[in-house]
């Protein structure tokens, strides 16, 4: 897995063969016989059909680590999903156990709104074959597969996205209409572990972060996605949105169970910060 270096070595972690074994049996997918676009979607596809993206430890103050030892420990040997960090943490060294080449490049989701600081709060993937692409399974609203890195619009399951340019050598991927991020930027050859390390940090404990204060969590479904903000879950499809209140720490455990597979420890505590926080409060 290409990187620039850094202080977090745990970062250049790939997976060993007990643990790809493991991952690959939690996606329910077999070891691909060629690396190719076709296998590449196929693990693109089941992993956001198996894990979900949450922010739960951000928002509750639980201890994370950027590390992808530490998102599969969380994620395949728990019950428990991740943010971009973790969601495409593990699936990079996924990839690079089986030997694809993959570039971890350092991003900023709404870079547009929020300028150069937003450059760091994601990671997305570059995987080079015939040509390359961006693989994207941090941001649990979007794209279900990889598309080419090149400019231009993109469509899948009826949802529309876009990847344009923007200045000095960076593009932005536009999400569809209902996405809750609404973009973010990337450069193909830019790589920065610090500045992603230092921004988790910073998300997981700054007043500042919108993820302290306030519940997101997202997984797709077979035809679009289900997103939990604070005590309201929707259900959208490219024709449709759909909306209910959660109406109690019991109603949200089942919604983490139902809606996300999610095993999530103390959901009251979850619950009475929902509650304090108020309804409209946004990740």
């Amino acid at each position: 897995m290409t990187r620039a270096p850094s202080s977090e070595n745990e970062n250049e972690m790939t997976l060993t063969a007990n643990q790809l074994d493991a991952y690959l049996a939690k996606i329910g997918v077999s070891r691909p016989i060629s690396l190719d676009l076709q296998s590449l979607s196929r693990l693109h596809r089941a992993h956001l059909m198996t894990f979900t993206w949450e922010a739960l430890d951000a928002f509750m103050e639980w201890p994370s680590s950027i590390t992808p030892r530490s998102a599969f420990a969380k994620m395949v040997e728990g019950r428990r999903g991740g943010w971009c960090y973790e969601m495409n943490g593990l699936f990079g060294a996924a990839l690079d156990a089986l030997g694809f080449r993959v570039t971890r490049l350092c991003g900023g989701v709404d870079r547009e709104k929020l300028g150069d600081i937003a450059i760091g709060n994601h990671l997305t993937l570059r995987v080079d074959l015939h040509r390359p692409y961006l693989a994207e399974v941090g941001v649990a609203d979007a794209i279900i597969e990889p598309v080419p890195l090149a400019v231009g619009p993109i469509s899948q399951r009826g949802f529309d996205f876009s990847i344009m340019p923007t200045h000095n050598g960076w593009l932005r991927f536009n999400n569809h209409v209902h996405g809750i991020a609404r973009s973010f930027d990337f450069r193909a050859d830019h790589s920065d572990e610090a500045a992603m390390a230092a921004t988790h940090a910073w998300l997981m404990r700054d007043q500042g972060s919108p993820f302290t204060n306030a519940l997101a969590v997202l997984r797709h479904t077979t035809d679009g996605y289900v997103a939990l903000q604070n005590d309201r879950l929707r259900s959208v499809t490219p024709n449709s949105v759909r909306e209910l209140r959660i109406t109690s720490a019991d109603h949200l455990a089942d919604t983490f169970e139902t809606f996300f597979d999610l095993d999530v420890p103390q959901f009251g505590r979850v619950w009475e910060k929902i509650q304090a926080i108020g309804h409209n409060k946004a990740a």
